[in-house]
């Protein structure tokens, strides 16, 4: 039986078509009753509690004229007082129930109110356990002379800093009141002042509508360089030049990005470096992407996050999909749009590369994936939307448009995709409202092009299409034959081309070495090219995990060094679930964890536990 995810109630929206609304699994709130519209936080950071403490005002749209219930989404907040705030500002008390904690989606926050007020006034602190905050000590930093704290909202950790409707589906706009400890900067996903003086008060105003995944805090030693007439980079002070000189390129990813897509619509676009414990390889908070410290290579050779990033700027941020279980339409358009940048920054055949590389390894990811983890768009009932991710979303979505532009020619395609995010802009969006668009504005403009049973096939079924355009890349033929020469014997490790080889290159070289690689090829290939730490992390997570495949040990002092500075968990996490396959590998792991664990942040640290079944 087919999967029918398009079903849903019909909300109207003014300004654009109809959009078609649906329950999001992963959140207890309400929006069709009432909404948030406005929020208003006023924090105290406090690094000796590891906690942020004051109040959020919420404005409120109340849909449901009989509706008197807001429901709110929480995880581990303490709520100490609510007041309802009537249209002539007067506050007063109202009653509140906290339901029992889910192990997913935390605490749904009942509010009973006596009339639809306008404004709802929550006085409340968090738990130094918040799932979406990391807390670390001055040892755990750069320069070990000041603490630092950031958040990670995506994908439902914001209800553990705010209580708030933490689903997609819901957009607002926010001030911020954000006092700490001088000289320590505050960062927001909002309007940074690059010139702010380190007074240790500091307002915010985001006034693009954005949904609560896109809250973002950050509070630490941190300095500036811009960049560009719209960009600057924030970073810890000894990394501060080397970032901004990493991504001197931004602004012009912007200028390509606006030709290709429309204009940027939020002002300013910054980079704030974090420490090395930040889970993900990039953020997309509006006007500032948190990004990691693992991309700086110091050959621009793994920008393409900042590109990725970026592009969120349009798909994602802009055009948001209304929950997790469409998000193809923020991956998969991100992921397209990135190498479209790519494309015209660096070259046709870096961008192929990336394509081919990117395909290879969601054929190998999807081989051990069960057939409903495969579809772009599936029910994701009962699944934590953090461990449910994976390439599919990011990867087949980006190649489902790229199937899309192959049948329609870029001559079509781009416009579509252009005029897709102006009449979406800043609208939460199912997959059904996008096939609504697409049915309307190319598919009927072009018949006979694509089929419905081919935009069925990649939708809801598992694989990839036979339709799939196949990237090839002239530069992995030269790869592929020192691969195969190499593994047969006839090319020593050290006579291998590889002096000019890029990223992509060397990925497609260590992506050819078979399941279980021999031992004594690994030792020469370490020999010869010093794999075992290197600086570049997208080489050295792959390469890490072919050297234990292959029972190479003599590369755990850099797998240590390398899992302990680190926690992004694309990089660490493949590692501990091979250490994990072996008893002596699981060993090894857990003793490295019991290191790394106390400055992963909360999300790595319930993945790798995961890994090694603690």
């Amino acid at each position: 039986m087919k999967p029918n995810p398009l079903l849903g109630v019909v909300l109207f929206v003014a300004t654009i078509t109809p959009l078609h609304a649906e329950p999001d699994p992963h959140s207890y709130a309400e929006p069709l009753k009432v909404s948030i519209s406005a929020l208003d936080l006023d924090l105290a950071v406090d690094f000796s509690k590891q906690e942020l403490a004051g109040q959020a005002e919420l404005s409120l749209d109340w849909h449901d004229t009989a509706a008197r219930t807001l429901v709110l989404d929480t995880r581990d907040l303490h709520i100490d007082a609510i007041e309802a705030i009537d249209a002539r500002g007067s506050a007063a008390a109202v009653s509140y129930t906290l339901d029992a904690n889910d192990a997913i989606l935390g605490s749904a926050l009942r509010i009973e109110m006596r009339e639809a007020s306008p404004k709802l006034r929550i006085r409340y602190h968090t738990s130094p356990k918040a799932s979406g905050l990391q807390w670390m000590t001055p040892q755990q930093t750069a320069s070990g002379k000041h603490p630092f704290m950031f958040s990670q909202s995506q994908a439902i950790h914001a209800r553990s800093w705010i209580p708030l409707q933490d689903t997609p589906s819901v957009r607002f706009t926010y001030t911020a009141h954000i006092t700490t400890a001088k000289p320590l900067r505050v960062v927001m996903s909002a309007d940074n002042d690059v010139h702010h003086v380190l007074d240790g008060d500091y307002r915010f105003s985001m006034k693009q509508p954005i949904p609560s995944y896109l809250l973002a805090l950050a509070v630490g030693e941190l300095d500036v360089r811009e960049t560009g007439p719209r960009t600057a980079v924030f970073a810890e002070p000894s990394l501060v030049v080397k970032a901004a000189k990493e991504f001197e390129d931004t602004e012009k990813m912007i200028a390509v990005t606006e030709q290709l897509y429309g204009p940027y619509r939020w002002d300013r676009y910054d980079i704030l470096v974090l420490p090395a414990s930040f889970p993900f390889g990039g953020m997309e908070n509006p006007r500032v992407t948190f990004a990691t410290p693992t991309v700086i290579a110091g050959d621009k050779s793994l920008v393409g996050l900042i590109a990725h990033e970026l592009a969120h700027s349009w798909s994602g941020n802009l055009v948001t999909n209304a929950n997790a279980q469409h998000m193809w339409l923020n991956e998969g358009f991100t992921t397209y749009v990135e190498n479209r940048i790519i494309e015209s920054l660096y070259g046709k055949d870096v961008a192929t590369m990336q394509l081919v590389v990117d395909d290879q390894e969601l054929l190998v990811e999807m081989a051990d994936m069960k057939p409903r983890e495969q579809l772009l768009v599936s029910d994701l009932t009962g699944i934590d939307p953090d461990e449910g991710l994976s390439g599919v979303p990011y990867d087949k979505g980006r190649w489902f448009l790229r199937f899309l532009e192959s049948r329609y020619g870029r001559a079509d395609f781009d416009p579509f995709v252009r005029a897709y995010f102006d009449h979406f802009a800043f609208k939460s969006i199912t997959t059904r409202d996008f096939l609504v668009y697409y049915s309307a504005n190319l598919e009927k403009q072009h018949p006979g092009k694509v089929s419905a049973a081919e935009i069925d096939e990649w939708l809801h079924q598992p694989g990839i299409p036979e339709s799939a355009p196949i990237a090839h890349s002239d530069r992995f033929d030269a790869v592929d034959k020192a691969a195969t020469d190499f593994l047969a014997g006839k090319l020593a490790a050290k006579a291998i081309p590889a002096r000019q080889w890029v990223t992509s290159e060397w990925l497609r070289f260590i992506n050819a070495l078979p399941a279980k690689p021999d031992a004594a090829q690994l030792a020469a290939l370490d020999k010869a090219w010093k794999l075992s730490g290197t600086g570049n992390a997208e080489i050295a997570f792959r390469w890490y995990v072919a050297t234990v495949r292959a029972g190479y040990t003599q590369a755990r002092p850099q797998i240590a060094a390398f899992i302990e500075r680190i926690g992004r968990r694309k990089l660490v996490v493949p590692i501990y679930e091979e250490l994990a396959k072996s008893e002596d590998g699981k060993a090894f792991a857990k003793e490295v964890y019991r290191k790394a664990r106390p400055g992963y942040h909360p999300i790595t640290q319930a993945s790798v536990d995961k890994a090694l079944g603690l």
